[in-house]
């Protein structure tokens, strides 16, 4: 009796996974701080254990790159990351009253996984926020701002977050999504 045609495709070895058994097995071989046929054998099977048990489903990329919008993001992530970085700072040692934190919800435009989480973390890694929560299913951000004292402030930080959303689709998302942006 054979499996029905549907389990037989998913015990198929799939070789759009070949770069991330390589990238486990290489990360295992680096944990162990050695080189040899023993560390590199075990890699394999940790890695296909890992992998079949802990399934994802594969990322759909839209397939599209523009460098000018991509040069643009990485501008505004360096500049800000400068500019948050010496803010944050000031607040800290600085004289002056104590920063006033806030939690807010920020509700992207896209349904991206993938730009989802870059721009989470774009915003995470530029100091002063960080992204508390993530509601997938409705593209909902939850940031805990260090400085936010004002209405004023709290809408600069949901525009700095669909700015981020913004050049992040211009530079790798799809067509329609870019046509839907302003």
């Amino acid at each position: 009796m054979s499996p029905a045609p549907g389990r037989r495709v998913e015990r198929r070895f799939r070789l759009y996974e070949l770069p991330l058994l390589l990238g486990l097995v290489l990360l295992w071989m680096m944990l162990w701080g050695e080189i040899s046929w023993m560390s590199f054998g075990s890699g394999i099977l940790i890695a296909l254990l890992a992998t079949r048990l802990y399934y994802l489903p594969p990322v759909e990329l839209a397939g599209r790159f523009n460098v000018w919008w991509a040069i643009r993001y990485l501008w505004y992530f360096f500049t800000h990351l400068a500019l948050a970085s010496l803010q944050v700072a000031w607040q800290a040692l600085g004289p002056g009253p104590r920063p006033v934190p806030a939690v807010i919800e920020v509700r992207l435009r896209t349904r991206s996984d993938f730009i989802l989480t870059m721009t989470s973390l774009t915003l995470s890694l530029i100091p002063g926020s960080l992204v508390a929560e993530v509601d997938r299913f409705g593209s909902t951000l939850y940031l805990h701002v260090l400085h936010a004292p004002t209405h004023e402030a709290i809408e600069r930080v949901r525009w700095d977050a669909h700015h981020v959303e913004e050049l992040l689709i211009r530079t790798i998302g799809s067509r329609e999504e870019v046509a839907k942006l302003p």
